[in-house]
């Protein structure tokens, strides 16, 4: 008899057909926001789960889960929305999907970079409104990246992807991180150990952080107004790291230049205070969002599953 598996979003084909033909799967197809009952209540004799970020499992959550359930997996690096010490007392394992969406990741934060940079969504809001007057030499004049140096805080395997990409540009890159990685995995880039010496020397300043309270509005108005006048912010980690208010206020104010955001604090809530500044690209948390990464990221939450369930340790056991 297949293990029963219930999956709470719709995933890629590829995903799904995988999931049909190796477990006993139920799809709940959920959209918008996550309803926790409907899914505790399909877990009902499961052995394994497939959640999302959107799909928050907190200690309450997590202490009516059936016994059956021996394993869960979580669509994403990650794991902020899941009470680890929860499951590890319920004695569930949870398995994640790291390494296959750091490239992914990493370009979309060139994107914005570029984008920010450029003033591209400022100029593709104007051909849409039909409002452009014709090319003059000093027409929305942006940014070059090239010859500038890239802050990369947070040198995990997605700021180490972002670091090779931007040496492509010609930029300058150095970063921040809690230790100085090992010389092969710097890749060139500079280990700035003093917090105030790597702000102050960003041109452009790109959040890799997790979330969580140690994170928690990292980047302040203190902070950023360490950052060189004119200076993009590009965040495509965790919308908690930044304090909304503050980055909103110096891109107001001019201080800073433009910022590119991916990710926000209570999505798919966008703070208000970005919405009338032109200055700031808005995305819809599409770090990942490719047909490759996200069918890559789906099929290695299942290798998890199919691991723990043979009794196996997997390398994408978080806990």
């Amino acid at each position: 008899m297949k293990p029963g598996l219930t999956i709470s979003r719709v995933l890629p084909a590829p995903v799904e057909a995988r999931a049909a033909e190796g477990f006993a799967a139920r799809f709940l197809a959920q959209d918008g926001a996550f309803d926790a009952a409907a899914f505790l209540a399909a877990l009902d004799g499961a052995a394994a789960a497939l959640i999302t970020p959107a799909d928050r499992l907190d200690a309450a959550a997590i202490a009516r889960i059936p016994a059956t359930l021996r394993v869960l997996a979580t669509f994403s690096v990650g794991t902020d929305h899941i009470d680890l010490d929860a499951a590890k007392s319920r004695g569930l394992a949870v398995v994640n999907t790291p390494d296959v969406l750091s490239f992914a990741t990493a370009e979309l934060a060139l994107t914005l970079m570029l984008a920010a940079a450029r003033r591209a969504g400022e100029g593709e809001r104007i051909v849409r409104a039909r409002a452009w007057p014709g090319w003059t030499p000093t027409y929305l004049l942006g940014t070059s990246l090239q010859g500038k140096t890239l802050g990369i805080l947070g040198m995990g395997r997605i700021g180490q992807a972002l670091a090779r990409m931007a040496q492509g540009l010609s930029m300058r890159v150095v970063y921040h991180n809690r230790r100085r990685l090992p010389p092969e995995q710097e890749g060139g880039a500079a280990f700035i150990a003093d917090e105030a010496d790597f702000l102050s020397a960003a041109d452009v300043l790109s959040i890799h952080l997790p979330g969580g309270a140690a994170t928690l509005h990292w980047l302040n108005a203190a902070r950023i107004a360490r950052l060189k006048p004119g200076a993009i912010v590009v965040n495509t980690g965790r919308g908690t790291t930044i304090d909304d208010e503050a980055l909103a206020a110096a891109l107001a104010s001019g201080h800073l230049g433009a910022a590119g955001l991916d990710v926000f604090p209570a999505e798919p809530a966008v703070p208000e205070v970005y919405l009338g500044l032109e200055n700031v690209v808005l995305l819809p948390h599409l770090g990942s969002a490719t047909r490759e990464t996200r069918t890559a990221m789906g099929m290695l939450a299942l290798d998890g599953i199919e691991e723990v369930l043979a009794g196996r340790s997997p390398a994408n056991l978080v806990a």
